[in-house]
């Protein structure tokens, strides 16, 4: 084969892959995945609880909800349009909640929960309105004898 007609598949063969890249992100469903385990944890650990976009979508813009319906308030960590909302949040998580704004570009909305305290086990929910995408992190705390 001539070296033309190499770069003529080669750009043919990037462009059917773009396409289906987007047919399969732009046209799917949506859903949010997260484990099917419990997180366990011990206190005074940073940990995450995983929650990603399937297919994958850069959420950096996105609105992400993280709650526990047990609380009041519920919001555990809020962010909309890119910006954290801690006038929403939970006294109890103040200054121990965080995403990974890299990860966001690849659909991972996971919650880095740091210095996770015995109040910190129970059911976590994670939602992202735009797509009525959520799934259920359940966190289990055990402490050191």
């Amino acid at each position: 084969m001539s070296p033309m007609k190499n770069k003529h598949l080669l750009v043919l063969h990037h462009v059917v892959a773009v396409l289906l890249f987007l047919t399969q992100t732009c046209g799917g469903q949506h859903q949010m995945i997260g484990p099917t385990q419990p997180v366990v944890a011990m206190i005074g650990d940073d940990i995450m609880l995983p929650c990603h976009l399937e297919p994958a979508v850069d959420a950096v813009d996105l609105t992400v909800d993280w709650s526990r319906t047990d609380l009041k308030p519920r919001s555990v960590y809020v962010r909309r349009e890119g910006v954290e909302l801690l006038t929403e949040q939970n006294p109890l998580y103040t200054g121990r909640t965080s995403l990974s704004v890299n990860k966001l570009q690849c659909g991972d909305v996971s919650l880095k929960l740091s210095t996770v305290q015995l109040s910190d086990a129970g059911t976590y929910k994670c939602l992202v309105p735009k797509f009525n995408a959520e799934t259920v992190v359940t966190l289990a705390v055990g402490k050191f004898h």
